[in-house]
């Protein structure tokens, strides 16, 4: 166990950004979430899984929808806005069907807005926060998980409204079913609600769970900084620390894209420059990046990550794009479960309509 302090937990969150592949939410929400607790010096325990006691009791809070870049949406005029995350009212709700307090929380997936729910929560509730993740990545549907993989239950679930609405999910068929009612609840709550799923002991969680993803994010996240601070190549330099590869370099021509039953949906088209000039790439995504095209031709797939850079050297999330802005596209190579036969049935390209399978990008 160790402690996190401010700027280890904002070079996750520059991590986690970059291995959202475009999802888990604007990095910028999330270090506004995380805000209140730098400015009062708050720090918070990361627990490795082989630390976590069997009998410990452990949630996973999130949020689940689909952030848009649209303007404030009329239908919910008048309705007061809790001043507690809806994770955080998730997780209690929870708590309380339970009769009994969380030990610890874990993150859902790698996202510079759902790590910070993690990381909020357990500062709030005076938890750790585990060192481990169910995707290593961002990820689009709630079954995306490795907890599906291995079989972990899903239920009970909480799941709170930014409007203070408390709801307890005390069973499901399965995890689609959980995805098709969290996601009907989303739509109905300005496409965003907060959860707290995956509630077990510490026996079943150190089975299930990726080990030390959030220190992998953390690496990057220092990484990134130092160097940015330095003028250097971030994506060349993240690629290359991480067994992954620069495969485009580009300028935004479309980024047409909506959100639909509670997902963003779209495309982003590039235009090469540099080495790339003269060539084109394109992105389809579900709130996460999930296949590319150079050229026309299948470049990148899901579960391996299509990673974004701007000229800034900052992560890019989708939907906050412009014409004209240039970005960097960076491949990481996918945790190994997500290549196993059940992980690519689970996450695989076929799973979103596609009619070819999987393969590793070319490092």
């Amino acid at each position: 166990m160790r402690e996190l302090n401010k700027q280890n937990m904002i070079d996750i969150l520059y991590g986690c950004a970059v291995l959202g592949t475009g999802g888990g939410g604007p990095l910028e929400n999330g270090l506004a979430m995380m805000q209140k607790h730098f400015e009062k010096g708050e720090t918070l325990k990361l627990i490795k899984l082989d630390e976590l006691p069997d009998d410990a009791l452990v949630a996973t809070p999130y949020g689940c929808g689909a952030p848009s870049a649209e303007g404030k949406n009329p239908k919910f005029d008048g309705l007061e806005i809790s001043e507690k995350a809806s994770s955080v009212l998730a997780l209690e709700a929870l708590e309380s069907h339970l009769g009994k307090k969380i030990y610890a929380v874990g993150s859902t997936e790698l996202g510079g807005a759902n790590t910070a729910e993690a990381l909020h929560a357990a500062i709030e509730k005076g938890v750790p926060i585990i060192d481990a993740d169910p995707a290593g990545r961002s990820v689009p549907e709630l079954q995306h998980s490795t907890y599906f993989v291995k079989d972990v239950p899903i239920y009970p679930m909480g799941v709170a409204t930014k409007f203070g609405e408390k709801i307890v999910i005390q069973n499901v068929q399965n995890d689609f079913r959980a995805e098709e009612i969290v996601r009907a609840i989303a739509v109905a709550s300005d496409n965003m609600v907060g959860v707290a799923d995956h509630v077990n002991v510490g026996k079943v969680i150190k089975n299930a769970l990726i080990p030390d993803m959030i220190t992998y994010a953390e690496n990057i996240g220092r990484l990134l900084r130092e160097t940015n601070d330095a003028g250097g190549d971030v994506a060349e330099a993240i690629a290359s620390a991480n067994d992954g590869k620069v495969v485009f370099r580009g300028t935004v021509t479309n980024f047409p894209w909506e959100t639909r039953d509670g997902f963003n949906f779209g495309e982003i088209h590039l235009d090469g420059e540099g080495v790339y000039s003269g060539e084109k790439y394109r992105i389809w995504l579900k709130n996460e990046n999930i296949v590319s095209y150079r050229n026309e031709e299948v470049d990148v797939i899901a579960p391996d990550l299509i990673c974004m850079i701007g000229e800034n050297g900052k992560p890019l999330t989708t939907p906050n794009f412009e014409v004209g802005q240039r970005m960097t596209v960076l491949a990481l190579p996918a945790p190994e479960i997500w290549t196993t036969e059940e992980g690519l049935k689970c996450f695989g390209p076929e799973h979103f309509g596609f009619d070819f399978k999987y393969r590793p990008f070319k490092r």
